[in-house]
């Protein structure tokens, strides 16, 4: 099992993005926590396959629908 973390920056907040981040990662058969941040990103950390990490990771530089991500910087987990 591996484990990544991101942190997200654009327009990610109050646009469902952490609900719809941990919906995908389950999706994927991950484990996720994703939360607010004070400086208005939002900091995913998932858990599970690499290869759905990497999944996951393309997605969050998509976003859900009325997200806007303007960087998405992978952490060390």
């Amino acid at each position: 099992m591996s484990r990544a973390r991101w942190t997200v920056r654009g327009r990610v907040q109050g646009v469902m993005f952490r609900a719809s981040a941990r919906a995908r990662a389950e999706q994927l058969g991950l484990t996720c926590q994703a939360w607010n941040r004070d400086d208005a990103a939002v900091e995913v950390v998932a858990e599970g396959e690499a290869e759905a990490l990497d999944e996951l990771g393309r997605w969050l530089h998509r976003g859900p629908p009325l997200a806007h991500v303007d960087s998405v910087q992978r952490l060390p987990a």
